[in-house]
């Protein structure tokens, strides 16, 4: 999967730092290093990447905390082996010309604006997540309510430089420079590495055998049995404290919004919501225009749009902007599977940011000059986005294996799993693969101006806005004019005719069909059909060169709004818990295992890091048996119906509430008629969406496994081999 099979060596140094309970010293290192490393701008960037060496940092860089004496790491992957020595130069060069000549003023800015976003943004684990922010310090004595008091460390640290200009070169020079405790680490791979340790596994395994006696070898078999034995018994849990689905609210809090239409036709929706002082914009454009030859490049043109620059700013100032006033500017590819139709969906890119309200007026000038006038013409630097990205996928592939997959499981049952696949399947990390090997990037250069006309406009735009309701006023302005100033405007309507028949118009809100809605405006959703598309079983083996096996078979059932989609639901959590765990993570020995049933209408087996293949494919089948025979108690569907209720219920941020409004038109009517039929999921109506959806030959299913060399499946005629 590496974009240069001569360069993959990695290469890293690492510091020892201060003692951690030291809490204003780790903070200050924890500023410094982020300083060093973070962005186009930082100088270990410039110095590392930049040179285009390698193909990103090494994959620990920058501070890390977790233990009593902290450490800063920097370094290069996808190096070639010759390069090491180059590589550690540079690293030294870069320290002492940071020592010389410090830190940008804005730069500085920048980080602690950072900070203040960080401190008011708002997450549904906020509570955990200082738990574990303190935890470390805690565990050493330090002192946790210390750790948490940051605006005062803010406060200090601007006097020490104020004291001190030349405070951080300081640190640089006495961590850095004079510091005798590094660790230089460099690692390359072995082409005969899998094989040479099974030779060794395969001769440890023998010498033991070997040196049993028939007692022992008798013994350890009937050890065996018993784990099975042990293994096949239910647990009693009912000593376990367990909450009741009688505990579960029949109704849930309403989320109000707001729909205003610009020229009477771009709607955007207002959510006021208590966002303590930073303000969530989203616009979903759409990508119907857009000819098919260009449709693989969307996640690279997403992955590069906010950083090559735009209008008068180069890569490296349009940066600097976007992190001295925003808490961040992106753009995402987004297939929305039609909530009634599996064979309908939406395709276009998703732009967020969000910013404190004093930089609005800023963060919607970005966002104007970006959808205006980007950047296309830096070879250089595309070259070093490229690299990352294609660095950043393959490196990806061990930890979302499962994902993967059931990605690739799902391609032939939609027509938008299939885009799916182009847009987030192994497809996309081999076609950077591709153009991350192109000698030259000028093909893919002249693509994205062409993308830009099709996408960045505000023909089929929706945006949507989360703030505190006395900042809506001004936000309406800030997003109207940004509307008014992107290309697209004012074209007469007979000239935007939908390019392709396959598009069906649908209202984003069905409740607005009844009476006049802002002079008669909808806000609506343009749905792509495929007529040539046909759902149809493929099973594809993907030969990775991974020991353990990523494995997924995916069912098409029903859309959202389709009555059986929550017994599925239900059914998908009450299989994982009462049955897959058990064959697939316990007995199996994989690290994990399930099913799951999202929008897509695709009910997906899982499993993860698992030693069988074409076995856990046997366990999802005889899963299903299980379920159609009804072997399940009424607390088994309690419990799924509870662990259900724990996502449905999960708790929403400020900055997302509305969002499933905004993107599928699903309303809180919807959901409440949705809680109402969870809570009606009975025994029978269980085994019958099993025996309706699930069994062999009722529905098309598809199937996909990752992993190493498979001679079962090579055999196997019914298989692709990838």
């Amino acid at each position: 999967m590496v974009p240069d099979p001569v360069k993959q060596t990695t290469y890293s140094v690492s510091f020892l730092l201060d003692d951690i309970t030291n809490s204003f010293e780790a903070f200050t290192l924890s500023l410094l290093s982020s300083l060093l490393v973070s962005g186009p701008n930082s100088p270990f960037y410039k110095a590392l990447i930049d040179a285009r060496i390698g193909t990103d940092f090494a994959p620990v860089v920058g501070y890390d905390g977790s233990t009593r004496e902290a450490c800063f790491s920097v370094g290069l992957q996808g190096i070639a082996e010759q390069d090491v020595k180059t590589v550690k130069q540079i690293i030294n060069k870069t320290i002492d010309e940071v020592i010389e000549n410090g830190f940008e003023e804005e730069r500085i800015e920048a980080l602690l604006h950072k900070i203040e976003i960080q401190l008011k943004h708002q997450t549904t684990n906020f509570g955990l997540a200082l738990a574990s922010y303190v935890a470390t310090n805690w565990n050493h004595d330090g002192d946790p309510v210390e750790v948490l008091q940051i605006s005062e460390k803010v406060a200090r640290f601007r006097q020490s430089l104020k004291d001190n200009p030349r405070f951080l070169q300081d640190k640089v020079k006495h961590y850095f420079k004079e510091n005798p405790h590094q660790l230089a680490l460099s690692m390359s791979p072995d082409e005969g590495y899998l094989e040479n340790q099974t030779k060794v596994e395969q001769g440890k395994l023998q010498e033991k055998i070997s040196s049993l006696s028939m007692e022992e070898k008798k013994e350890i078999y009937e050890k065996g049995l018993e784990l099975i034995t042990a293994q096949s018994t239910p647990q009693d849990v009912s000593s376990l404290p367990a909450l009741k689905v009688s505990d579960i609210q029949r109704t849930f809090p309403l989320t109000p919004v707001e729909m205003a239409y610009v020229g009477g036709e771009v709607p955007v929706q207002y959510c006021s919501q208590p966002t303590n002082g930073v303000v969530y914009f989203r616009a979903f454009t759409s990508l119907n225009t857009l000819p098919e030859d260009l449709k693989p490049y969307i996640p690279l043109f997403c992955n590069v749009i906010t950083r090559m620059g735009c209008a008068s700013l180069n890569y490296r100032q349009l940066d600097q902007l976007i992190e001295l006033k925003t808490g961040g500017m992106a753009a995402s590819p987004k297939i929305l599977q039609d909530i009634d139709d599996l064979d309908m969906y939406e395709q276009g890119v998703l732009f967020t940011s969000l910013c404190l309200d004093r930089n609005l007026p800023d963060m919607m000038q970005l966002w104007t000059d970006i959808f205006n006038s980007p950047h296309f013409d830096d070879e250089e630097h595309l070259r070093v986005l490229v690299m990352m990205a294609a660095q950043e996928l393959s490196n990806g592939i061990p930890d979302s294996g499962h994902q993967y997959a059931a990605v690739r499981a799902g391609k032939t049952l939609t027509p938008a799993g299939n885009l799916g696949e182009m847009f987030d399947g192994l497809s996309q990390v081999q076609q950077m693969k591709r153009i991350a090997e192109m000698p030259e990037l000028v093909t893919v250069l002249r693509r994205l101006p062409r993308i830009k006309l099709h996408l960045m406009t505000n023909e089929n735009m929706r945006c949507s806005v989360n703030a505190a309701a006395q900042e809506i006023p001004e936000m309406s302005k800030e997003v109207e004019k940004f509307i008014r100033n992107v290309p697209g405007f004012g074209k007469k309507k007979k000239d935007r005719k939908l390019i392709r028949s396959n598009i069906t118009e649908k209202l984003l809100n069905p409740e607005e069909a009844g009476g006049e809605v802002s002079g008669g405006s909808r806000a609506t959703k343009k749905l792509v059909s495929e007529p040539t598309f046909k759902a149809c079983q493929m099973k594809t083996h993907f030969q990775l060169p991974f020991p353990v096996n990523y494995v997924s078979e995916c069912i098409r059932t029903v859309p959202y709004m389709n009555p059986d989609f929550t017994s599925l639901r239900v059914l998908a959590r009450l299989l994982t818990a009462k049955y897959l765990h058990r064959e697939i993570r316990e007995k199996g020995g994989a690290y994990g295992g399930g099913a799951t049933l999202s929008h897509s209408g695709l009910f997906s087996f899982y499993s993860y890091r698992d030693p069988n293949s074409l076995d856990t494919i046997s366990v999802f089948r005889r899963s299903v048996d299980w379920a159609k025979m009804g072997k399940f108690t009424a607390e088994d569907i309690d419990e799924a119906k509870l662990s259900v209720f724990s996502v449905v219920d999960a708790p929403v941020a400020p900055s997302d509430k509305g969002l499933d409004r905004f993107l599928y038109g699903i309303s809180d009517e919807i959901k409440q008629k949705r809680r109402e039929q969870l809570f009606a999921v009975d025994h029978d109506g269980l085994v019958e969406v099993a025996n309706k959806y699930l069994t062999t030959g009722h529905s098309t299913c598809g199937a996909a496994i990752l992993g190493p060399e498979n001679e079962s499946i090579a055999r196997d005629p019914t298989w692709v081999q990838r």
